[in-house]
């Protein structure tokens, strides 16, 4: 029985309406929050979530009325800032969302807040080059220049510094930058012979991820290698900019059109020329199929592309469902404690990951399917750290619970917070961090 009262029906998205101009209305907008809030007041059941839902609910129990009347509107932006566009509390916990009449999409709601708020307002120094991942990432992967960025992102002084005058946390350890780009380095295509199957497009277009191009270019080599492996013709997208979702965090949505015009076309061009599109990033993947069909929905691209895309793993299973993948693993991986990415969860693919890694023989898989905090930008904010690690504190417990061998999870960032949690806890522990696609890799025998 769907948690929906009687109603089985899956939750249905309504297009986000940013062209209409009551979308950026601040009185329509608390209008809305405060019906809303009224509605999450007296249901709850998402407190477990992350930070916005217990802010939400102590501003209303220590307001005059203890209801939401009783909270200065001026305080809803509280809320507002600690939603990171999860979509879990919409697509796991929520008995109100659409089809219900009550019609509430609390994650795109905190979009439109904060849209409201970066009409207004705009974004600060910090959240803005922080979304810039492209020009952060070319400039940070200049030889000489990676060096000195890698090594003041270690040095005490300087995170203190940082700190203090930009707002990025002192205590979390920042990805390192690689100097040699993935999309620099890697074969750009390989010809095997198509072999399409039901359930697949028999080639594959490959769309790097900011964070795979220039922080760890390792996961991309691991998803060509696991590509060629299975003798899948793959290439790489020729033309490509940054998703948009770090942007759409910011309410951006401008940005988040700009970028969508760079990447779209040529996406689009592939997704008709019958290829499948993977990102080895699940928020990068949720972009593509569900953020922008929703901002865009008149976009015919847009809903190509949307229809192309595949998380990896779904599309390896689906490949093997269609008896065109091998399964000649050649080395077990032991104890692997595996984290679901939320964005890898709202995809409504199941765990598909979890599932390819169970093939391996001589391995045993736990999974623990909870925030780990970081969350995009939001983990590494001087304002917001705390708050994460606290959000993430069951999952470092869980995860290193099972004594594992791996630490892994789909979002690479993810996966180096619950691994830096875990180093802070104290406990002794022989883990090490990797990828599910370098797992794979690892498991095929591929050096």
């Amino acid at each position: 029985m769907s948690n929906r009262e009687g109603n089985l029906e899956p939750p249905t998205r309504h297009p986000v309406d940013w062209r209409n101009p009551e979308f950026f209305d601040a009185e329509s907008l608390d209008r809305e929050m405060e019906r809303i809030f009224g509605i999450c007041h007296g249901c709850r059941r998402c407190v477990n979530l992350c930070h916005a839902f217990p802010t939400l609910f102590d501003l209303v129990d220590t307001s005059k009325t203890m209801e939401v009347d009783g909270v200065a509107k001026a305080d809803y932006g509280k809320v507002v800032d600690q939603c990171y566009l999860c979509d879990v509390c919409y697509m796991t916990k929520c008995p109100y969302t659409p089809p219900h009449p009550w019609n509430v999409d609390f994650p795109h709601l905190m979009l439109r807040g904060k849209a409201v708020r970066f009409r207004k307002h705009g974004a600060r120094f910090r959240d803005r080059v922080l979304t810039s991942t492209d020009a952060l990432g070319k400039l940070a992967t200049i030889p000489v220049v990676v060096q000195a960025v890698n090594r003041v992102n270690t040095i005490p002084i300087a995170r203190r510094a940082m700190d203090r005058l930009l707002g990025v946390a002192a205590e979390p350890t920042l990805p390192p930058y690689d100097g040699k780009r993935f999309r620099e380095n890697a074969k750009r295509s390989i010809a095997w012979p198509v072999r399409r199957g039901q359930r697949t497009p028999g080639k594959v277009a490959i769309f790097s991820t900011c964070y795979v191009n220039y922080n760890e270019p390792g996961i991309g080599h691991d998803l060509v290698s696991i590509l060629e492996h299975n003798e899948i013709p793959y290439r790489l997208v020729e033309k490509e900019a940054c998703c948009g979702m770090p942007k759409l965090e910011l309410g951006d949505f401008e940005s988040v059109e700009k970028l969508k015009n760079v990447n779209v076309p040529a996406l689009a061009a592939l997704a008709k020329d019958g290829y499948a599109i993977l990102t080895s990033v699940p928020s990068c993947t949720l972009m593509f199929k569900q953020e922008l069909p929703l901002l865009f929905p008149e976009d015919a691209d847009v809903q190509s592309v949307a229809a192309a895309m595949f998380d990896p793993f779904e599309f390896l299973v689906l490949r093997d469902k269609d008896g065109l993948l091998k399964k000649d693993f050649k080395q077990p991986l032991g104890k692997v404690s595996y984290h679901v990415p939320c964005h890898s969860r709202v995809q409504n693919v199941g765990q598909k990951t979890r599932e390819v890694l169970e093939w391996v023989p001589g391995t045993t898989v736990s999974t623990v399917e909870r925030c780990a905090g970081h969350d995009g930008t939001y983990g590494v904010k001087s304002e917001f750290f705390a708050a994460s690690m606290k959000i993430g504190k069951p999952v470092f417990r869980q995860m290193a619970q099972t004594d594992p061998d791996y630490i892994s999870s789909d979002c690479p960032i993810a996966g180096r917070r619950i691994l830096e949690g875990i180093d802070q806890s104290g406990e002794p522990h022989h883990a090490k961090k990797q990828h599910p696609l370098t797992l794979v890799r690892i498991a095929y025998g591929i050096d």
